[in-house]
Order: structure tokens, then sequence, then C-alpha cells
């Protein structure tokens, strides 16, 4: 399932979110150009902020060089933008879409209206590609006869 949520639009409550983000789960932002593919930071089950900071820690600590002496002007102004777009966005400075899509569908996003519709939270549920299922390990599944194999 694609879950998205704006975080910040009604103030604190949007960051104040349970979320619960499995291993499968890839997170984009896309007004910072952030994007987190499936496995980067694991399975995590926090808040909205919680998950927003850190993001904000790994990309401060997984490469210094781009942020230090040894980083190009650019790479680092760039890095240095996105970490502060991210902060802004905690501070409530900034209205952004998060988006977690979930190939396997193991993702949530609390509803705090509930059980009322939630404005500020989609949830969109779609067929698996081809690629999707390759990188679940679903396409090479026996599904069927697998009894027979095992004698």
């Amino acid at each position: 399932a694609v879950v998205s949520t704006q975080s910040g639009h009604y103030g604190r409550v949007d960051l104040d979110r349970d979320i619960l983000k499995s291993e499968t789960a890839s997170v984009n932002i896309l007004e910072l150009g952030v994007q987190l593919t499936s496995g980067a930071l694991g399975g995590r089950f926090t808040t909205i902020e919680g998950l927003l900071n850190q993001v904000k820690d790994q990309l401060e600590s997984v490469n210094p060089f781009s942020l230090g002496d040894s980083a190009t002007r650019s790479s680092a102004s760039k890095m240095s933008e996105v970490i502060q777009g991210i902060q802004d966005i905690i501070d409530h400075k900034k209205l952004v879409e998060l988006i977690v899509e979930d190939p396997a569908g193991n993702s949530y996003i609390q509803n705090v209206y509930a059980p009322d519709e939630d404005p500020n939270l989609t949830v969109e549920f779609y067929e698996r590609t081809e690629e999707d299922n390759d990188e679940l390990g679903i396409t090479d599944m026996k599904t069927e006869g697998y009894e027979e194999d095992a004698s």
C-alpha cells in the first residue's frame, strides 16, 4: 500500500501520529528530494517526528564526508539544505507530503480522527509490479505442488 500524510498542516497532531514502517517500505519527501529505499532505516515503530529525526540523523551520519572539509561546496550545500528542510518540518516551518510506499502492505500511519475520515491521510492500494514481486521474493515462491517436492 502507498500511505501518504501531510505533516504540519494541522500542527503538532500530524507529527505525533504513530507510524509503523516495515523493512519493505520506502519513504519519500518529494519537496526535499528525499527518497529512502526499502531497507533504509530498517523496520520502525515511532511517530512521524521520530521518523523525520531518524532520517535527519541518518543523513548526517551515513556520509560525514558530504558535510565536512572533503565535500564539494555544492554537495555540502545540498545536503545541508535537505537536513535543514527536515528540521523545518519538525519545527512546523515547512509543509510537505510524506509518502510511505510498502509493496508488502506492512506499514501503517495512524488515523488520528478515527473512526472518522482523516483529511490529512490518504491510503492507496495498488497491484504490485513484477519488480516489486521480485524484490519481495514472491516471483520464485512455489505455492502449488510443493508437497510433491518434499518426498
